[in-house]
Formats: structure tokens, C-alpha cells, sequence
């Protein structure tokens, strides 16, 4: 049986994560903060409550792994720079040092396709993995895990086999950010439609996601190295999926009609406010949001079918069942 660990693991996706690898066979260890959480997972799991930061305790937790599967981050719209870049910064360097140290079998990296996106392009379809990337980054989260990246390809000159993964927008039972932001939206002053939410996009159901990190855990070694974007690979209008889980949830959809150029700058200007004041409530909407709902923004996903095998398994509209059936079950 080999050893793996699993960082973030008390986050949405590390939790599906998690489960799948003990059901395949693994012996997991699993690393977090939210101590409630963990007490759901499977007894067969060794837990650790911690921080990435905490160089000593990573190294300590990596100890006679064989494997690691890196999903820890801070991930938000809104925070300050410091937190981070402490957390996906010093983060990741300490897990690739310990991995280095451990000698692990293969260190794989969830990245972000964050670090694509920018305020000018308002059309930026059919995304590769080779795409020139702005700068700067369009947020604190964005910049700080492309760093994130670099410092787990220098570790793979340095002998540590990575493969990186940039999944887009995940969905699903668990969900505790995207649709269900989006839910709350609706039933405070409505759903944001920004200019009619004809942009196309991409989600990924979180299922697909960690099949693309069980496939990334034994692919060949051509992988090595590589970074592979990660979707549902059925890019869909805005408007058509936000009818789409409403409808599944049978509540009636506020929409909220906005123009673009309009709120962009409300968003620039509230966003450069709460910073001079240093406010750390995140605004009601900030540039990265416009960005999220006013662009068009789709990646192409040919090299992770053709190298790695994915294919994704459960479609959008069968996602959306599956996560209204958990919402529901939550009421």
C-alpha cells in the first residue's frame, strides 16, 4: 500500500480528494485546518492538523511518503498580500523542500488558470498551457501562485518529479464559493448579469478534477514537469448555466442587470478604497469578479486528453443534479 499526502485536505476539493485515494488503496495522510471537517473523513485516515507554514511539521508529516498531491492554498478575491504569499508562497516551498528531502515518487501541484487572466482582454477563449501570462497578475491570490509554480518547476530541476494541474472554476457537493455565492446573490439583491451574461466559460466538476490527479499520480514521464489545464471541456454561455441551476433548484432568478464598463470602475474604485483604508471585509465586488462574469474565458484542455488520458466523466448539466441534490440536503 503506498503512502500519500494530501495538503488542503479539509478544503473542497481535497476533501473529494481524500476519499477517492483511500477507496483506491492509498494510506492517506491528510493535513488541514478545520479539525470539524476531518472528523468526517474515512477512519482509515491519518490526519494532521496544520499549517503550511509550518516548515517543521510538513517535514515531519512528509516523512516515508511516497507521494503528494498539493491542493493547499489560500484562495480568495480578497486578503491581504502578506497572508497570501505565506500561505501559497512559503506554503509550497516548504512542501517541495520536504518532498526533495523524502524523496517522494511524484509531487503533484494544483495551480489556478488565475494567473491567465487579465482586465484587458475581454475575450480570451481556447487558453494553452503556453499562453503568455500578464503582468501584473490580476489579484493578490493570481500572483502569488504563479510563484507558487515557479518554485515547484525549480524544484523539478532539482530532481523532485511534479506535475502541475490548473483546474477552472470547480463545482459540486461541497461547494462553499461559486454557486453558492451566486445563491446568496440571488436572494439579497439579485444575480449580477453583466451585459446580459452572454459570456462563454468553463466550469469543472470537482469529480473530474480528481480524476485528472489520479491520472497525474501515475502518467508517463513525459509528463514530468509539465502543466495541464484542467475544465469540463464544455464551455458554456454564463446566462444559459446560471438558468440552468436555478431552475434545478426551483428558485425563481433575480437577475441584476448590470453594464461593464459601469461596474468595472465601481469595483477598481471600491477595491483601491478598502486598501488605502485597509478594510478587511472583501468588497461587494471586486475587478476580479467583473472579470469572472464579464469575460469570455474558456482553456483548452487537448494536452491533458492526450498525455495524461482525461476525459471528463460527469457533465456540467449532470454536475449541476448532483450539487442541487447536496444543496437540498443541506436545508
Amino acid at each position: 500500500m503506498s503512502n500519500i499526502l494530501v495538503s488542503g485536505a479539509t478544503g473542497f476539493l481535497g476533501q473529494h480528494v481524500v476519499k477517492r485515494l483511500v477507496n483506491n488503496g492509498f494510506h492517506v495522510t491528510a493535513i488541514g485546518r478545520n479539525k470539524a471537517l476531518a472528523a468526517t473523513f474515512p477512519k482509515e485516515v491519518q490526519f494532521i492538523p496544520l499549517s503550511l507554514e509550518d516548515r517543521t511539521g510538513i517535514f515531519k508529516a512528509m516523512e516515508n511518503q511516497d507521494y503528494v498531491i498539493h491542493c493547499g492554498a489560500l484562495s480568495s478575491v480578497w486578503g491581504k498580500y502578506e497572508d497570501f504569499y505565506q500561505s501559497n508562497v512559503v506554503g509550497t516551498q516548504n512542501m517541495v523542500d520536504a518532498a526533495l528531502s523524502a524523496k517522494v515518487k511524484r509531487f503533484v501541484h494544483v495551480s489556478t488558470p488565475s494567473i491567465y487572466f487579465n482586465l484587458q482582454d475581454r475575450t480570451k477563449v481556447d487558453v494553452k498551457e503556453n499562453s503568455s501570462l500578464p503582468n501584473p497578475a490580476i489579484n493578490f491570490y493570481a500572483k502569488t501562485k504563479r510563484i507558487a509554480e515557479e518554485i515547484v518547476d525549480e524544484a523539478f530541476e532539482k530532481g523532485l518529479p511534479t506535475i502541475t494541474i490548473r483546474p477552472r472554476a470547480l463545482f459540486g457537493p461541497g461547494d462553499n464559493a461559486i454557486i453558492p455565492r451566486l445563491i446568496k446573490a440571488n436572494k439579497q439583491s439579485g444575480v449580477p448579469y453583466i451585459d446580459g451574461a452572454k459570456v462563454l466559460t468553463d466550469v469543472t466538476y470537482v469529480e473530474n478534477v480528481v480524476d485528472a490527479l489520479c491520472l497525474c499520480l501515475q502518467s508517463d514521464e513525459r509528463t514530468l514537469g509539465k502543466k495541464y489545464n484542467i475544465t469540463n471541456g464544455e464551455p458554456v454561455y454564463l446566462c444559459d448555466l446560471l438558468e440552468k441551476v436555478f431552475a434545478v433548484l426551483n428558485e425563481p432568478m433575480k437577475k441584476r442587470e448590470m453594464q461593464y464598463e459601469k461596474i468595472l470602475r465601481i469595483a477598481s474604485l471600491l477595491e483601491r478604497t478598502y486598501r488605502f483604508l485597509r478594510i478587511k471585509k472583501e468588497p461587494i465586488i471586486t475587478p476580479y469578479t467583473v472579470t469572472v462574469l464579464g469575460h469570455s474565458q474558456t482553456l483548452n484542455i487537448d494536452a491533458a486528453k492526450q498525455e495524461l488520458g482525461y476525459e471528463p466523466r460527469i457533465s456540467v448539466e449532470e454536475g449541476i443534479l448532483k450539487f442541487a441534490e447536496w444543496w437540498k440536503a443541506q436545508a
